[in-house]
């Protein structure tokens, strides 16, 4: 690890880059700072370089200028501030990152259900892939189907099934 880029090493720094980059024809790294309420336009590249690690109460700032997604980018800080092996643990409590659409879908389904969370049967799973005109459905590693609406996201991320 290098004193002068800490961070260097963790996903975030080339994620930033690259959402900085494809941000080029709508505003410059310094209105990105700007809009992440950031006093100093350098810490856009003192992130991209991996100097300074992105202070938790700027992820959803940030992920606003940048137009990603905010959980995405929560778990890239987290990564940077208590390492990876821990910011998977905390995924694998509290459950992979949501997409904003993906938080949507999920609400849907809570209020269908009453608040209920019933299980997700074979049924279910084969309703949800017909709405998007796909057939198949997975299944997890026991052979079964999900006792929970967040293995759908779950499902999206690639993470452990329960």
């Amino acid at each position: 690890m290098n004193a002068a880029r800490p961070f260097a090493g963790t996903r975030l720094p080339s994620f930033i880059t690259t959402s900085v980059l494809a941000m080029k024809a709508k505003s410059t790294q310094a209105e990105i700072a700007t809009k992440a309420g950031f006093t100093n336009a350098n810490v856009m590249s003192m992130l991209k370089a991996g100097s300074i690690r992105l202070p938790l109460d700027r992820v959803q700032p940030l992920a606003r200028a940048l137009e990603v997604d905010p959980s995405y980018l929560m778990l890239l800080a987290l990564e940077q501030m208590v390492g990876d092996t821990d910011a998977q643990a905390i995924v694998a409590i509290l459950g992979g990152a949501v997409t904003a659409t993906e938080h949507a879908w999920i609400e849907a389904l809570r209020e269908a259900s009453g608040m209920a969370d019933p299980p997700l049967t074979k049924r279910g799973r084969t309703a949800i892939f017909g709405v998007f005109g796909n057939s198949r459905s997975y299944q997890l590693n026991d052979g079964e189907f999900g006792s929970s609406m967040l293995n759908i996201a779950r499902c999206r991320l690639g993470t452990p099934q329960l």
